[in-house]
């Protein structure tokens, strides 16, 4: 297990040990059907991954648990997901 996953704040950050583990799930299904990662890293390590793009606010799950990339839209109408430090 990475050490990052033993650290209260990543589960707090995406709202409960629950989420973390489907947001986990969800977003390795995507990588290994061919998803590019959203974050620079020079690991082969999915997981790891998949951490840093939580950890650096890159992914997150609606409340129908559904995962969704910040600023990603996929119908149109939907609002961009913007962070105060983007304006």
């Amino acid at each position: 297990m990475l050490d990052e996953l033993k650290e209260e704040a990543i589960v707090n950050k995406v709202g409960g040990r629950f989420k973390l583990s489907t947001l986990i799930q969800k977003r390795l299904v995507q990588i290994n059907r061919g998803g590019r990662p959203l974050v620079d890293m020079h690991s082969d390590d999915k997981m790891e991954i998949v951490i840093q793009e939580i950890l650096q606010d890159k992914i997150y799950l609606t409340q129908t648990g559904e995962l969704k990339i910040y600023g990603e839209t996929t119908e149109q109408g939907d609002l961009l997901d913007l962070d105060a430090g983007d304006l």
